[in-house]
């Protein structure tokens, strides 16, 4: 594989985190009215006259989102005609613009016309999207060289499970996060892991609800996560590729409750805050790889005659 497309690949990767980190940093910081109600020019000019701090925040992440924008246009265009023998690629080349355009659409209406906060909270999920579609592009181009040999993985019924399911949740506890941001009710609650307001007691108002939901759904995944890679420990030693993957997103969604915790302790430290949204967005990224692995295993097992399926070990055989 070309050496070139690589590079650029990997580039258009960090360019995504980078939106995904800069889209977190203009809703921390409030700055999304940097530029006023003018998109895409700031505050109705090419170049502004009145430099404010805001002002900088929004218009660094319109213009990195604009480039990098770019960048995905042509990493697609690339992949497509370079390895679009491979099944996946078109449809992620496809799923990775399509997005990112989305996201920035959402973008412009929040600037121009307003958009409540139940909208706003998608904005973040679907450059989560495009950002996980560039990822897999990454690993993609990375595998034709066959470095690791992912494509004949062969998981069980109930491993494909997990991972399905536990994929699709991830991006409902990504939502409700984003809700907490919007809905402004980061510190409602503010002692961690309960809501002592002053005594321990459920919820009583929509904001309490809102951070105490998101507390419960990152609870949950993260008992979810620490299960599967119990069970990857167990079954999967021989597949790297799996135990490790299992290891590296426990130790994310474990950075994740962390600096969950601290933003509440720390009163909505800035960098902790960011740090929050780096964590979930490479744990996506790894969960998204999963699924796409998990899709490659259900096809192989299909394909397995008897005879091959009493060849493979106990702990990797396909659940009837």
């Amino acid at each position: 594989m070309k050496r070139s497309l690589k590079w650029f690949a990997v580039l258009t990767t960090i360019g995504m985190l980078c939106i995904l980190i800069g889209g977190a940093l203009v809703t921390k910081t409030g700055s999304g009215m940097g530029c006023g109600r003018s998109w895409p020019l700031c505050n109705g000019q090419l170049i502004p006259t009145k430099i404010t701090v805001a002002l900088i925040i929004e218009l660094a992440h319109r213009v990195v989102s604009g480039t990098v924008g770019f960048m995905v246009l042509i990493l697609s265009i690339w992949s497509w005609k370079t390895i679009g023998h491979i099944r996946e690629t078109k449809f992620l080349s496809l799923l990775s613009f399509i997005f990112l355009v989305f996201q920035g659409l959402i973008g412009a209406a929040a600037v121009v016309w307003g958009q409540n906060s139940f909208i706003l909270a998608l904005h973040f999920g679907i450059s989560l999207i495009s950002f996980a579609a560039v990822f897999l592009l990454t690993l993609l181009i990375f595998e034709i060289d066959k470095k690791f040999d992912a494509d004949k993985l062969i998981l069980d019924r109930r491993m494909r499970k997990n991972i399905v399911g536990v994929t699709i949740y991830s991006y409902g506890v990504v939502y409700t996060g984003a809700l907490v941001r919007h809905v402004k009710a980061s510190l409602v609650c503010r002692d961690w892991p309960f809501c002592v307001n002053p005594t321990p007691s459920i919820p009583v108002n929509f904001h309490e609800w809102v951070q105490m939901g998101h507390r419960l759904a990152a609870g949950i995944i993260f008992l979810w996560i620490l299960y599967i890679m119990i069970i990857a420990i167990k079954h999967y030693r021989h597949q790297k590729v799996i135990l490790w993957g299992w290891i590296i997103a426990f130790i994310l969604v474990t950075l994740q409750v962390i600096a969950g915790a601290l933003i509440v302790i720390t009163r909505l430290n800035l960098y902790i805050a960011l740090a929050h949204a780096f964590f979930i967005s490479c744990l996506f990224g790894v969960l998204s790889y999963f699924f796409l692995l998990s899709t490659r295993s259900n096809k192989n097992a299909l394909t397995l005659t008897k005879k091959q399926q009493k060849m493979v070990p106990f702990h990797s055989t396909i659940t009837k």
